[in-house]
This record gives structure tokens, sequence and C-alpha cells, in this order.
């Protein structure tokens, strides 16, 4: 190895133990004086922290090494673990260097093994008086000075300063700036996700102002697509999804929440406002709509509604998922290793665990199938609606309640008569048969008992004669009776039963039913339930099993004279198996309106045994309410009611709904021993943020939420700032500062720029966490502007670009791949906010889903060619087209996708029908707007796809692919109608098929280049 050659590799290895983790370095020292963060404690927190750090339990020998004093204090023995200045009287470097398999450290059957590098490093640092840090991230960020660099020149803002100072002490120089066209096209990937049109090309190349380029940076800063694009870190980030997650995967509403994270980046809300927002939104004085929708991010962990799951175990999930993403999400920190014992690596101890967990324990909820539907969402045209409609229900009830003296004397009437006589009368069945292997039995009262098997679905079949003309309906008794389970009147192993089916026919015709009513429904299965012909609706009881039950179905029109001789028919089906009535009974009546007056709730008959001066004032109320119920001459007014009632009902459908934050008593949280939800033993704590951190400041009182979100955002902690700025450095350079995203604690990367990385810290707390300004700041830079082309040099010394002395270059998100094939292509839809959608998917990629079964509802109209970030996003089975280009299944939070590249990336982008339709789109506007000849068009369809011209060879090789798939449709023109037919947009007739099929031939392969899916 020659000198030279030498001396690149050591400044190479200087370069890389600087910036890589401490199990990827060299074992070259660093030339200059060893710094503690940058180069000591890496070695310490990957090699020594897991016997010797902050878990007591696994803590060998009570020595410390995360400390200051366990580090530098005496030990109980005597002696200590480094003496500044003084390695051969420090126990560390006697362990580390002796050869004594009973004495060396870390012990021999320990797989890590320190390297020859890393024991000199650390011999070196107690030699130069073994100088300590606390860990750089948890020491409140200070504006470093900005530091004075050689060629001024090069710097626009801070930025350019501190990478220039870097690049001129390792000796190098950034690279100039990209060319208009590259630069363009980088800045509308970056900020809106979507690559320019030819005609803002054009017009950035042609304005030679001197703010032509900031005038581009504030253009798609304001456009309504810098919040998609913004959102699609964001909701990775908080692990957004339209789905629960367990078990069934079911949907659930969480739509608007993504419109406001993508509206709140739009009008720059501030980050502290946005934080607080989202964790306590519901928290807030008076909130408003959209603060209640922001606090959908506490609702966005998964759920299960799998019956047989115990509460308690999910309730302990749902504890350990929020604060895992509270760490993720704002700390940078992975506290979900405090779940079952103290941090090995850094600070966070259990109690700290379940000290955060107990903030989010009054968000009110069901631990297991949980049915919040959410709130309602109106748009404000929507909100003025229902302020009409519900203007109109108040009418039309204060005109119902008005007491008028004919109502009173009528209600008097029927008090009198209400409790004289039960108007049903039994009917004693002449016949029984059960479809299944059920067995039914007459008993003496005329009720039927169901016996023997109880199958999976079954039909009771009941003949049935009624002892008088004009009967106007059907009474169902269900009867509680002890030999059934729960003591029924269900034979489902709760008690409870589902009617699905109740129909009533006579002489070989059905009988048409009209209204249905019940003394106890249960939420969700309302008796109407059983005349829908619907199986998976129904009447249920829960949870009122081991009751009597009863229903009454009123006829459409009194029974014709003669008509006496009735079959009833009770069935249960899917996907209630098991779920019969146990004991029930038929009655009839002929009294007007059945429905509504022949079923006396427990309560009206309890308040009509009173007599009517000794009845309470709320007996009173309840007894004059029903009589409005089912008083004939308020039957227009209840009507109108019902109307104006089923008008708001029909509207309430169309708006969306989000599940949000609600408070309500706080639950018991404990510390869990080893993570295990069974074990009560724990001590129970209160909302406390980690010891080590600044104080929350809340005394004599519970924290809540809100305490959390604004301790968060507070100046003195030293955590939020850093995070977000690291996070968002990464969308624009295409790594961070610290390349580790989601855990900036011990066991990450040293931050390659760590002055930078606190100077735009603090600029973004001082700004008034401003996102934009500092998106601004950092695009603006010339440190972005530089060209992505690497030279030989920055290959050699710089290969990961960290030092920054070009651009970076990576394939766009699966999101954007998507949206820049539907823009380039004219398809895609640009309207902001709305339901999620279901573009194509291969058929039968659901088939796993159950309870329900479901199949992927592909989407029609405008709602195909939508942007990537309204996807529905199923958690389980995540849209495989998003899956192929890395899209996470955000079961968990994701703050960095990997990027692959992968065959199957190419199959999609040639197969997948969204990419075939895009190309056979691009093709006809090609054949439209790209001229007259075919080089005029393939230059204008690379300037469309590319946003620059083809070069002569590259004309060349499409121009033949061109003329070979011409010849090739024009003698197959079956193949050009199946290949132009793909998707559902509209088929140009006027353009000859064979044509349209070769120049779409030629959209695929643009589409497909790996330089239209790169970002440079």
């Amino acid at each position: 190895m020659t000198g030279a050659t030498l001396s690149k590799f050591a400044a190479a290895a200087v370069f890389l133990l600087g910036t890589a983790p401490a199990q990827e370095r060299s074992h070259v020292p660093p030339a200059g004086r060893v710094e503690f963060n940058r180069d000591i404690r890496p070695i310490l927190s990957d090699m020594c922290f897991r016997c010797h750090g902050p878990d007591k339990g696994s803590n060998a020998s009570g020595l410390r090494l995360d400390t200051r004093e366990g580090l530098f204090g005496e030990r109980p023995g005597g002696g200590r673990a480094v003496v500044p200045g003084k390695p051969a009287e420090s126990e560390l470097w006697k362990r580390i260097s002796s050869r004594d398999r009973d004495v060396v450290m870390p012990p021999p059957d320990v797989p890590k093994k320190l390297s020859r590098g890393q024991i000199a490093l650390l011999k070196r640092w107690i030699e130069e008086g073994a100088p300590w840090e606390g860990h750089w991230a948890y020491l409140p960020p200070r504006r470093p000075p900005v530091p004075k660099v050689r060629d001024a020149s090069s710097v626009r803002n801070a930025i350019d300063a501190f990478i220039l100072a870097r690049l001129e002490r390792e000796g190098l120089a950034p690279s100039p700036e990209a060319d208009r066209v590259t630069l363009l096209r980088r800045l509308s990937f970056d900020l809106v996700g979507l690559p320019p049109e030819i005609e803002e090309v054009d017009a950035f190349r042609a304005d030679r102002s001197e703010d032509a380029y900031e005038k581009q940076v504030e253009r798609l800063l304001a456009s309504p697509h810098y919040g998609e694009r913004m959102a699609i870190f964001w909701l990775d980030i908080v692990r957004y999804g339209n789905s629960r997650g367990y078990h069934s995967d079911n949907p659930r509403r969480v739509d608007p929440y993504r419109d406001y994270v993508i509206q709140a980046f739009n009008e720059n809300m501030p980050f502290d406002r946005f934080t607080v927002e989202q964790l306590a939104g519901d928290l807030l004085p008076e909130p408003a709509l959209r603060q209640r929708v922001a606090s959908c991010f506490n609702k966005l962990n998964l759920t299960t509604e799998e019956g047989g799951a115990q509460a308690k175990e999910y309730e302990h999930k749902t504890n350990a998922d929020r604060v895992r993403a509270l760490g993720t999400v704002w700390l940078g920190a992975t506290l979900g290793c405090a779940e079952c014992h103290d941090h090995k690596f850094d600070p966070f101890t259990m109690r700290d665990f379940y000290s955060l967990a107990a903030f989010f324990a009054d968000i009110r909820e069901a631990p297991i199938g949980d049915r919040d539907e959410g709130i309602l969402v109106p748009s404000s045209e929507e909100e003025a609606e229902l302020r009409r409609l519900d203007e109109e229900i108040a009418r039309a009830r204060r005109a119902l309640e008005t007491v008028t003296p004919e109502i009173a004397a009528a209600q008097e009437a029927w008090e009198k008569s209400a409790g004289a006589a039960d108007p049903w009368t039994v009917l004693r069945p002449s016949s029984l048969r059960a479809s299944g292997k059920a067995t039914l039995t007459l008993r003496e009262d005329g009720s039927v008992a169901a016996g023997g098997e109880n199958p999976d679905r079954d039909t009771y079949t009941v003949e049935v004669e009624v002892p008088f003309e004009g009967a106007t309906g059907l009474r169902l008794e269900a009867l509680a009776d002890p030999s059934l389970p729960a003591s029924g009147p269900g034979r489902a192993d709760n008690g409870n039963f589902v009617l699905t089916r109740f129909s009533v026919r006579a002489g070989g015709k059905e009988i048409p039913l009209r209204e249905a009513s019940a003394t106890h429904a249960q939420e969700g299965y309302p008796v109407a339930g059983a005349l829908d012909k619907k199986a998976g609706s129904g009447w249920a009881i829960l949870p009122h099993a081991g009751r009597n039950h009863a229903a009454a179905f009123e006829f459409k029109e009194p029974l014709p004279a003669g008509v006496k001789k009735l079959t009833v028919t009770l069935e249960y089906a899917s996907p209630f198996a098991r779920h019969a009535i146990g004991r029930f009974r038929l009655s009839a009546t002929a009294i007007r309106h059945p429905a509504r007056a022949g079923l006396l709730p427990d309560a009206v008959k309890a308040a009509l045994a009173v007599p009517a001066a000794a009845r309470t004032p709320e007996q009173k109320a309840r007894v004059a309410a029903h009589y409005r119920a089912i008083a004939p001459e308020l039957e227009p007014l209840r009507a109108e009611l019902a109307r104006a009632e089923k008008a708001r009902a029909d509207f309430v459908k169309k708006i969306p709904t989000c599940l949000v934050s609600e408070a309500a008593p706080p639950r018991t949280v404990r510390i869990r021993p080893r993570g295990n939800w069974m074990d009560d033993s724990g001590e129970i704590v209160l909302p406390a943020t980690p010891k080590f951190l600044p104080p929350l400041g809340v005394e004599g009182r519970r924290a809540t939420r809100l305490d959390l979100a604004r301790w968060l955002v507070a100046p003195e902690n030293p955590l939020t700032a850093r995070v977000f700025v690291n996070r968002l450095w990464r969308l624009f350079f295409g790594m961070g500062l610290s390349r580790s995203l989601d855990d900036l604690g011990a066991q990450s990367e040293w931050p390659v720029h760590p002055e930078l990385l606190d100077w735009l810290a603090v600029e973004f707390m001082e700004s008034g966490w401003d996102v934009k300004h500092l998106v601004r700041l950092i695009v603006t830079s010339r440190t972005y502007r530089q060209t992505s082309v690497p030279r030989p040099e920055l290959k050699e010394r710089d290969p990961f670009n960290r030092l920054l002395a070009r651009q970076s270059r990576w394939r766009l998100d699966a999101e954007l791949v998507r949206d820049n094939a539907l823009a380039v292509s004219g398809l895609l839809v640009r309207r902001i906010g709305g339901p999620s959608v279901f573009p194509y998917q291969p058929k039968g990629y659901w088939a796993f889903l159950n309870f329900p079964a479901r199949e992927w509802p592909t989407s029609t109209g405008a709602d195909l060619w939508r942007r990537g970030v309204y996807t529905w996003w199923q958690r389980t089975f995540p849209h495989p087209s998003l899956v192929a280009f890395d899209a996470p299944q955000r079961e968990e939070c994701c703050a960095e996708r990997p990027r692959s590249n992968i065959p199957q990336q190419a199959l999609a982008l040639l197969n997948d029908p969204t990419y075939v339709e895009a190309a056979r789109a691009f093709a006809e506007r090609i054949l439209r707007r790209g001229g007259s000849g075919d080089e005029d068009r393939l230059a204008w369809a690379f300037r469309c796809a590319l946003s620059r011209p083809p070069a002569s060879r590259e004309l060349e090789i499409m121009a033949g692919l061109l003329r070979k798939h011409r010849a090739e449709y024009a003698a197959d023109p079956k193949a050009a109608e199946s290949l132009i037919r793909a998707g559902a947009s509209p088929v140009p007739r006027d353009l000859p098929a064979p044509e349209l099929a070769a120049w779409t031939s030629v959209a695929r392969a643009l589409l497909n280049l790996h330089e239209t899916i790169t970002r440079n």
C-alpha cells in the first residue's frame, strides 16, 4: 500500500469513525481530540451498557458506566472505573486490556468483542483527561455561532456555513449547483410530490431574475398539494390506517384526521399547536371541531373485536402502544424497551413507561369490540343543512308535545282502559316444524320450547289460527326459562338469540308487515332487523338475558274477513350460528297500530298502576310520552316528526365521521412486572414524565394529556425540536443529520453535523415552531441546490454522502411513484381531502379477511385516479402496489421507510392496471399535444415525463421501439384493442387502436425508466 493510498484510507477511516454506529466503526482512532459523545459513549453503549447501564435488573456488581458517578466515583471495594489521565489506575482500562479470561471485559462468552481500535480509543480518552458529557440528545439545544468559512461566496444561509466549515476541515469542496431542470424537478417532488409541468419548467428557465428560484419555492409552498406531500411522512410516524389491525381488521372512520394533517401543513400550523391538538385537542377549552378531530391521533392504535379476547390484555396493549407512539413521534426514544424492564441503554425506567401510559388512561373506550363510530365531521355547508333539519325536528316535536284539552281528555280515557285487559290473545299452535334437528314442544301455556340440537342455522314454522276477524298484528314473546343457557330466552351460551327473519303467510301468500317494536333490543340489533330480509341483521336482546321480552309486528293492512289460519316463520341464519330462540309464544290483536300501542314498557305499566293524582312528575311524563306515541289523533304530527327525523338520518349517512378522544374518569394504571398484563402486584402510578428530563411543572393535581403535550413543546425539552428537524432533514437529503430517526438515545448515531442540528432546532423553536420557515431555509440553501452527480473523490471519501458535498438521489416514495405516473398521463384527480379511495387491486387479495368476508370495493369514476395519500390503508393487507415500493403496514409507528430495488417494482410499473392505463392515457396526450411527427412527439413525451428533451441516442432507441410496436399492432388489431382497454377511463375512438397501442408501449417504457421514478 503506497503512502498516498494509506493516507486516503486513514482519512476515510477517520470520517467513518465519526459517523457510523459503534459496531460498524473502523479501528483507526480519530486524528483530533477525542470527544466523549461522538467517540466514547457509542462504544460504552454498544459494548457495556447491557450489563452496566440503567437497567437495575441486569446490572452486574452495581457498576454503572452510563453516569458520571459510575465512571469516576469511588467503588465500594476501592478504586475507580476511570481515573482521568491515568489508564493504569483505571479499572476500565485494566479490564478491557487484560488477557486473563476471568478478568477481561467483555467476558469471553459475550459474542461482541472490543476491537483493537476501540481499546486504543478508550485509552486515549483516559489519557486526555477523560472529559465527560451528558448524552447529546438529552442536553438542551443551544444555538452555536455560525462558523466562518474561507469561501463565503458559497454561503446562502447558516446551513451552508455549517456544511462548508466541515467540508473545509475535510479538504473537500461542495458540488456545483444543479441545472434548472433538475432543480425544479427536485423541488417539485420534495415540496408537492408531483413532477413539474412543461410550462412550469419553461417559465423557470426563462426567468433570469435573481430570485427566480425563491419564487418557485414560494409557489410550491403555497400549493395545496404541499400538505399532501408532507402528510405522507407524518401518517407513517403516527401509524395512520383505515382499519383496526387485529383479528378481522375491520374498517374504522379516521379519514378526517388525515385531512386535518394535510390542512395543518398547508396552513403552516405551528408545530407546538399541531402537537397539542393531536394529543389533547379534546381537553382544550371549548375545543373546535377540527381540534377534536386532531385528537384522533390517540385512537390510531390497533384494536380488536375478537370475542375470546381478554379485556385486561388489550387494555395493556393499548397503553403500551400509545407510550411507544409518544416515544417515536415526539421524543425519538425507544420507550417500548421499558415495558418489561428498565431501559438497558437510556435512563428510561419501567416507572416512566407506566407513568406515561397513565396520561392516556382518561380516554373513553372499550378495550375490546369498541363500537365507537366517532363524531360527525360536516363541512360548513353540511353544518348549515344539519341546523335546518334540527329546527324542523324541534318544530315537529314541539307540536307533538303541545297538550290541548282534547288530547288531555283522550289520554285520560286511554289511561282508564290501558291496564284493564291485555289486548293480545294467545294463539295455540296446531303444527310445529324445525328445518334443522331441533325439537319443538308445545307447553300448557301455549308457548313453544326448543330442545335437541342447536345447529348453525334453523327455521321454525308454526301453524296458528286467529279466533277473531280483522287481526292487525302478532306479538312474539321470547320467554326466559331456567332450562336454557343463562335462563334464556335464547339458546346461545350467553342466553341471547338473534331473530334474522320473521314472516307471516296466509293462503300461500306472504302478508306484508309494516312496523315492529320491542320492549328491548340489543344495541345495533333492532327488531326491525327481522323484517329487512338481510341475513346479517336481526333482533337480539343482550345484555338483558334471563328476562322475558316481547316484540309486536303490525300487518300493513288488517287481515281480510275470513282469513284466520296463519303460517308464522322464525329464522336465524349466518353469521349468527346457534342463536335460536329457546322458548317463545305467539299472540294476536285487533287494536289499532299494535306495533305502537300493543307493548306497554314496564315503566309505563308501573306508572299506570299508580292513581293519576299520586304519580310523580317523572311517572306523569312517562305516561304522557307513551300516549303521544300511540294516540290516533296525533298520527299526522307523528308522521311529520318521523319524516323530519328520517330526512336528518338519511342526510347524516352522507357526512363523514371520525374517531376522537373523549375524556372519562381515568382508569387505574399500575406497573406490570415483566410486562405481564395479568400481574396486579405492581405499584399504581399517576401521570408523570421521565425524571431525568425537565420537570412537568404540575403540582397539587393530576397531570393531564394537555400538560404532557405542552411539556413536549416546552423550550426546555431537549428532544422534540431535534427529532422533528432531523426527520425534516431526511426528507430533503435522504438521510437525517443523525441517521437514527426513531432513536436519539445512547444507541443512536452521533450527528454528522451536531452544531447544525442544534442550530436548526433552536431556530425552529424561536421561529414559533414554523415548519414552512424551516423547509424554506433548507431548500433555499446552496447545500440543497447542489448537483447529485457523485465525484470520484466523494465516492471514496464519503460514499453515503454524509458530509453533503453533493445532493443525494433516491427512488420516490410508493405513493409518489403512482402520483407521478398519473400526473404525467393527465389522469390525476387533484381534489384535496375526502373519503379514502380504492384504486385497482388484484382480485382475491382480501380473500383471507373474515368476520365478515370482504372484497376490495374498487372505486369508480374520479376516485380511481386520486393521489396515493388517499388510498385505503388496510393494515393487514396494504395495497400491493404500495407494498412493492416499500410502504409500511402502519401497525407500528414508522419513522423511516426502507428503499429497496427489486424486480417486483418493474413488474408493477409494467403490469399494474394503474400504470398500463396511465401509459395509454399518456399516449393519447402525446398524440394530441405532442406535435405532428414522431420525432416531435417523442421529444414532447420526454419533456412531459422527465422534464428534459431526449438525447439523440435516446431518441433513436425510442423511435425504434415505436416502429417495432406500430408494425406488431397493425398486424394484430385484437392485441392492440386488449392493451388500450386497460382501466376504466374512456378509450378514444377517434384514434386508430394500433397507433394508440404503439404509443402506449412507448409511454410504458418512459414511465418505467429509473429516471422517471427517481428524485435527483
